[in-house]
């Protein structure tokens, strides 16, 4: 009778230790909406980090701008820091690299078509391929970033055309076109998303009149979850950030004429504010920290919102507006303060205070812009083809090193910089270059 109950209780820590097991998983045994994603991941409020390592997408792992690095060099010398290597001939495009282990994958528009170029870290080309064609419109080149997930790479192109990629060789695995899918038209200056992979999904915003927001499974790219259309709204070219709020998976994004929120579980629509863009062109992530969410449209304003708890989730309720009117610039939220650089009302960079909004203080000296942070400073690269180092202190930004990437004056320098293992990584048009920034 002992032996019996003995097998007992072990059958039962068995089955219970399987059951743990599956719960913690980093992806779901299913894909249905209700689906838990992970449980064992940081619960704190805050965007939520990439399981996935390095610089797997757009903006770092928590799509913020943010690197952790540390030790990088407190100062440049008057010629820039040093010069690793460069890389030419990727075509036109805005798109930033993005790094994992021992590859670099960038995109570029190379005469009538889309191309994904793989490298290693020397610069070394490790192959190329097509998915779908360029964009041939008003500011012809390459929008998005790839996106790594589990040894796969994903990505939208300038039409709607979203792929799936063997990462060590570039195989396409499936393709489907989102704008014909969930009935959605093309915007102006084009598709612009920077995907976001969710676990078991990507996540794409058509903007259409089947979904503004839409959940692929990765694997297949069927349809997992859609989000309800926003009647007389089209999508737009920002792209999302998932966040944790008060326990919740949120994610954020901006179509032509609103901000808006989506259950990241679910797809149901939680909340939109008004986003009234003159040209429908709604381009900056938004930013979350403390509990608020930040949204910024073009020649217009930026608003920050206080989210406060409601009977179907979190409510937007405002909290100030700033003349910050960030295009394609960044805005990051670091350490309570709000940096950001303006497009047409302030050709300049910001200091805010994310509590109150109130301008801290101003600098003019470089021209709207980019930038990541990292160890205490600001790696800035300004549409004009400026790179800068600064340093926010309490009173003022302080210019630690700048240098020129582009010999000549420009004003499309738009490719946001990427900062990983010492390395700062700057893109324009054909040539992607690699600099050594960290301290010796």
């Amino acid at each position: 009778m002992r032996q019996v109950k003995i097998m007992t209780l072990i059958a039962v820590l068995l089955g219970y230790f399987f059951m743990l097991n599956v719960v913690c998983r980093a992806e779901p045994l299913s894909d249905a909406p209700s689906s838990p994603i992970a449980c064992c991941e940081n619960k704190a409020d805050g965007p939520i980090v990439s399981p996935e390592p390095d610089w797997p997408q757009w903006n770092g792992p928590r799509r913020n701008g943010i690197s952790a690095e540390k030790g990088l060099l407190p100062t440049w010398p008057e010629a820039g820091p040093r010069l690793v290597w460069k890389i030419g001939n990727l075509g036109y495009g805005w798109s930033s690299p993005i790094i994992v282990g021992d590859r670099l994958y960038v995109t570029g528009d190379v005469d009538d078509d889309l191309i994904i170029f793989a490298f290693d870290l020397t610069g070394k080309p490790l192959w190329k391929v097509k998915n779908g064609h360029s964009w041939t419109g008003s500011y012809h080149g390459a929008r998005a970033c790839c996106a790594w997930s589990e040894g796969k790479l994903y990505h939208m192109n300038a039409h709607g055309r979203v792929v799936c990629l063997e990462a060590d060789t570039g195989k396409e695995l499936w393709a489907v076109n989102v704008l014909e899918r969930f009935q959605g038209q093309n915007i102006t200056w084009a598709m612009s998303e920077c995907l976001l992979v969710d676990g078991a999904r990507v996540i794409v915003t058509p903007g259409g009149e089947k979904a503004l927001m839409a959940a692929l499974d990765k694997h297949s790219g069927r349809t997992v979850w859609t989000t309800e259309p926003l009647p007389k709204d089209r999508t737009s070219h920002a792209s999302p950030l998932l966040f944790r709020h008060a326990g919740q998976r949120i994610i954020a994004n901006c179509s032509s004429t609103h901000g808006f929120a989506v259950d990241a579980d679910t797809g149901k629509l939680l909340w939109t504010v008004p986003l009234p863009s003159p040209y429908g062109a709604n381009v900056a992530t938004p930013v979350y920290g403390d509990g608020r969410i930040f949204h910024v449209t073009p020649y217009i304003y930026g608003t920050c919102y206080q989210l406060q708890p409601g009977e179907k989730g979190p409510q937007p309720e405002k909290a100030w507006d700033t003349t910050l009117d960030t295009c394609t610039g960044t805005v990051l939220f670091v350490d309570g303060m709000l940096y950001g650089s303006g497009y047409k009302k302030h050709k300049s960079w910001l200091c805010l205070d994310w509590k109150s909004g109130q301008t801290r203080y101003e600098l003019k000296d470089l021209t709207t812009g980019s930038a990541v942070y990292a160890d205490g400073r600001l790696h800035c690269l300004a549409e004009d083809g400026r790179v800068a180092l600064l340093r926010p202190t309490p009173e003022r930004f302080e210019i630690d090193g700048q240098f020129r990437l582009v010999p000549q004056r420009i004003n499309d320098a738009w490719a946001h910089p990427v900062l990983l293992h010492g390395r700062l990584y700057l893109r324009y048009h054909d040539a992607l270059w690699c600099y050594e920034v960290k301290a010796r």
